[in-house]
């Protein structure tokens, strides 16, 4: 939301805007665009003179602004409707959709035609380093946006991906998540059948060929269709993958790549990002020119310190299959540590009891393990919780340290004693967290 006001606002458009807490750094990056923030939510928030009023998904019937809204008849839409109109229609936009890997490759691609001379507007759901920000606007004929399958607003349930006006769209796998959302993954399928519905004939869709939803919720495209993956149909095959120290090699398409991104997740991030690119036309040296210049994403098996040998590492992953992805590619850059797992169970998926089977098989990936207490889960109706207690006697049943803590600071009481040089602890949340990284740090050298 933030960025886009930035934007509006230097096409020469009046903006303000109104948020619960008002707090850096987005307060100060408006402020020094003139933007007018408010505090709090109050019908006078909302000038006379209005004429565009933009309702982010957040925002629910009953709050006070919303209401006025209503009542005053003005005219309102949502984010991505906002963004198809003011800034999509007419480029060509590069949509990068999936369940997992979206930021990643999405922040790849950017880069790779920032890198060819392009300077394509980006919109990216976190902060490449190479970029500096997640979201740029300019007068490219590109545009590459992460496309999310998560609602629009309370008005406009459609996913967020169908206003994009896809030319090119990558699909990189299809799993069950939001589950306040979603009642099952056919629901979600539609939303991708949809969005795939509406790629033009002289577009492209880049399709994961080894996930059978995705080739599932393609059946109906009308657009051509390159399958990316390791199997021996896939048009885009992968091969010859090999990881050394913190590099990934691989050959798609026949062609050589090497990118500084461990796992074979990220591989196929990057052979999305790459079958995009030359779908555009950069060349295969242009790109891997690029790639081997990648820094990565925040957050995103960041590392945020090392005290006494202990490394303390940030990843976003909040889902079964991104945790064990990232666990793994984690034992393959430190293949003789030992490999401690923090989770908070945050996600409106993971308070629930929908992986109740699936999180402790990722967990026990893991060497230790100590999760939070469930957040807010008196939100959740009891018999669709989490039932944390099984999911600790599952990933602590052959021995592992498993602690179920009450938050940050219980967990690293817990287990800093027990932590030696060597060992790699790494925090999974898509929140903050209260902290803890730092705190784990602070603790380590005390």
């Amino acid at each position: 939301m933030g960025a886009v006001a930035a934007a509006m606002s230097e096409r020469g458009f009046r903006v303000t805007g109104s948020d619960e807490n008002i707090y850096p750094p987005m307060s100060t990056f408006l402020e020094k665009r003139g933007i007018v923030l408010t505090a709090g939510f109050r019908p006078e928030n909302i000038p006379a003179t209005a004429e565009t009023i933009v309702i982010g998904n957040a925002m629910r019937r009953g709050n006070p602004e919303v209401e006025a809204v209503l009542n005053r008849k003005l005219f309102y839409v949502s984010l991505p409707e906002l963004l198809k109109e003011h800034f999509l229609r007419g480029k060509h936009n590069l949509v990068v959709t999936g369940t997992h890997g979206k930021t990643t490759t999405t922040a790849l691609l950017a880069w790779i035609l920032q890198s060819a001379g392009e300077d394509p507007s980006y919109m990216i759901g976190g902060i490449p380093r190479n970029l500096g920000q997640g979201a740029h606007f300019t007068g490219s004929r590109y545009f590459v946006i992460e496309g999310d399958e998560y609602d629009s607003a309370f008005f406009d349930k459609r996913s967020k991906f169908v206003h994009y006006l896809p030319e090119l769209v990558i699909v990189n796998n299809i799993e069950f998540d939001h589950a306040d959302i979603f009642r099952d993954l056919h629901e979600i399928k539609t939303s991708f059948r949809h969005l795939l519905r509406i790629v033009p004939q002289n577009g492209m869709v880049l399709l994961n060929g080894d996930d059978a939803n995705c080739r599932e919720v393609a059946n109906e495209c009308y657009s051509p269709i390159v399958e990316v993956g390791f199997g021996i149909n896939c048009a885009a095959q992968i091969r010859d993958v090999s990881y050394s120290g913190e590099t990934s090699r691989f050959t798609v398409a026949d062609e050589h790549f090497e990118v500084p991104l461990m796992g074979e997740f990220n591989v196929r991030n990057a052979a999305m990002a790459i079958s995009a690119a030359k779908f555009y036309g950069v060349t295969a040296d242009k790109i891997q020119e690029a790639l081997r210049q990648f820094k990565g994403i925040a957050r995103r098996q960041e590392i945020r310190g090392e005290v006494r040998g202990v490394k303390v590492i940030d990843d976003f992953g909040h889902h079964p299959t991104a945790i064990a992805q990232t666990l793994t590619a984690l034992r393959q850059r430190y293949p003789k540590n030992r490999l401690w797992a923090v989770f908070e169970p945050r996600s409106n998926t993971t308070r629930r009891a929908v992986f109740q089977h699936e999180l402790p098989s990722a967990l026990k990936l893991a060497d230790g393990v100590a999760i939070s207490q469930v957040a807010k889960i008196e939100q959740i109706p009891a018999a669709e919780r989490l039932d944390v207690e099984a999911l600790m006697r599952e990933i602590a049943s052959d021995g592992r340290p498993a602690f179920y803590e009450k938050g940050a600071d219980a967990i690293v009481d817990r287990i800093t004693p027990l932590l030696h040089e060597g060992d790699i602890v790494v925090v999974f949340s898509n929140g903050g967290f209260d902290g803890i990284h730092e705190k784990l740090l602070r603790s380590l050298g005390g």
